[in-house]
């Protein structure tokens, strides 16, 4: 008798309704009871968790062709709806400068990686510079970047629990820091020399960018599927066709990174103005999530605490090219709260830290966050290679 038909739910269509109603309950959870608690566990974490224990204690299976499908079609299909709506003129015009300090921060990320890595990967097993490749993927773009990296490079169960785990305890400490940094704007913005009238010109900025999309209709989903199992269908043919590069730059990788410059290809054509294709995508992504949970296993998480180590070196690391970056380029400190919460929070992120910051900013800190996702794979895949080479595996 296989594991699947031990599990007690075993059929496709009993794991693909586990998998999407794990998703949707933990959003379900938090619009109904709006708890403190999301706010610092974002439902990512439970999406991810819940799933793990069902596998391991027996209800549902460690091998699904689900879990198949979702990988040779959803994975690829995301990452081009999620890439259609990056406007990054956009967010030039209202952030300025705050494009490059986010930049910035992202090297930051790369470097932080790589310094952090080094520090650790002694304590780690061979292959956690995947791991670490997934979580600079989610830390450079967001959630959909880190299931991306860690696709691309074929990261075990094992890495992409600790990547998810790591993202999670940073963020609890981080997103508290970034909002709090409102409290020494005033000093801040003094030691950086910020122009009296960079806040007005933000301001006037966002205020002439506002516009309304208008309701998803039948026909947009339409087109956005034709978009995405074409980007997939092409990824896969031209992927095929290139050589593979050492570990890194394998069939997988080509194929993510072929999709991911056909996802941003498209957002200088009209394709970009389909509505839709950021909600469908982000979506696809939490039950993607819930697929790696579901093929995890309990037996790498013995690694978390040096993991973990490695983490909060980087992301410290990563904060001071944002205050650096914010110093030379005269930025403010809303600005770079907003550039690393892009960064390491993605498009969730961003918009409560910009709230918090300043009201006006809230579209735009959005934008930002669509450039992270623009770059997260391509930065993430390059940091992963320099990991691995830094530690001579």
């Amino acid at each position: 008798m296989d594991e699947a038909a031990r599990s007690v739910i075993s059929s496709p269509e009993g794991v693909l309704a586990v998998l999407v109603g794990v998703a949707a309950f933990f959003f379900y959870l938090e619009q109904k009871t709006q708890w403190k608690l999301f706010e610092f566990l974002p439902p990512l974490i439970f999406i991810y968790a819940l799933p793990v224990i069902l596998t391991n204690t027996g209800i549902t299976p460690a091998s699904s062709p689900v879990y198949d499908t979702l990988r040779s079609f959803g994975l690829p299909m995301f990452i081009c709806l999620m890439l259609l709506s990056i406007d990054i003129g956009a967010a030039v015009r209202i952030l300025g400068r705050g494009v490059i300090v986010m930049l910035l921060g992202t090297l930051g990320i790369v470097v932080g990686g790589v310094v952090s890595y080094f520090i650790v990967h002694r304590w780690l097993e061979p292959d956690a510079w995947k791991g670490f490749g997934a979580l600079a993927g989610s830390w450079i773009g967001g959630t959909g970047n880190l299931a991306a990296v860690a696709e691309g490079l074929d990261a075990s169960e094992e890495q992409q629990g600790l990547a998810i785990i790591a993202d999670t305890a940073v963020y609890i400490v981080w997103l508290p820091i970034m909002i709090g940094s409102k409290g020494i704007a005033e000093r801040f913005n003094r030691w950086a020399k910020v122009p009296k009238d960079r806040l007005a010109r933000m301001d006037a900025a966002a205020a002439a960018h506002v516009k309304t999309e208008r309701r998803p209709m039948m026909r947009d989903y339409l087109y956005l599927g034709v978009i995405a199992v074409s980007a997939t269908w092409i990824g896969g043919l031209v992927a095929e066709m290139l050589p593979e590069i050492g570990a890194v730059l394998t069939t997988g990788t080509w194929k993510v990174l072929i999709i991911t410059t056909i996802g941003i290809s498209l957002s200088f054509t009209p394709a970009k103005r389909i509505p839709g294709s950021h909600e469908v995508a982000m979506a696809i992504v939490y039950v993607f999530v819930a697929r790696m949970g579901a093929q995890a296993s309990m037996a790498g998480l013995a690694q978390a605490p040096v993991f973990l180590a490695g983490a909060f070196i980087w992301i410290f690391i990563h904060g001071a090219f944002c205050v650096i970056g914010a110093r030379f380029l005269h930025v403010d400190i809303h600005s770079v709260a907003i550039a690393s919460a892009a960064n390491v929070g993605g498009a969730a992120s961003a918009p409560i830290v910009a709230a918090a910051h300043r009201e006006s900013l809230v579209p735009a800190s959005i934008l930002m966050a669509l450039i992270g996702y623009a770059i997260g794979t391509y930065a993430a895949t390059a940091m992963a290679g320099l990991c691995k080479l830094v530690a001579g595996v």
